[in-house]
């Protein structure tokens, strides 16, 4: 089972800059798919960005490409989402999520608590 806990969310204007991070427990990380969700008040969640366990392949929603980058540093058990040219629309409760052994799309077991994101105009 893995843990899974972000942090680095707030609030921001509108082109402001934020990196979130998601900190894993266990003793396998390597071995898991990670992604970033996010969920908008009145919306379903989304995958926003993904990154298949062996680092091999990325997926970004088309409305973050270009704007978003998720990496993850294997010796820290840690994965961040650095997100660029923030817009209003995406204000929402940021999740991670870890996959044993999945792709960039999932399938993800594992979600974080959330950390909320606020951009304004």
């Amino acid at each position: 089972q893995v843990q899974l806990v972000e942090s680095g969310g707030g609030a921001v204007q509108a082109g402001g800059s934020l990196r979130l991070s998601c900190a894993a427990s266990g003793r396998t990380f390597s071995t898991y798919a990670m992604g970033w969700f996010r969920q908008a008040p009145g919306k379903e969640r989304e995958l926003v960005a993904g990154l298949r366990w062996n680092g091999l392949s990325t997926y970004y929603a088309d409305s973050v490409k270009g704007r978003f980058t998720i990496s993850r540093d294997n010796a820290k058990n840690a994965v961040y989402l650095q997100m660029n040219s923030l817009k209003p629309e995406d204000t929402a409760v940021y999740s991670c999520a870890a996959g044993r052994l999945g792709t960039s799309r999932g399938p993800y077991e594992y979600w974080g608590q959330g950390t909320q994101v606020s951009v304004s105009s």
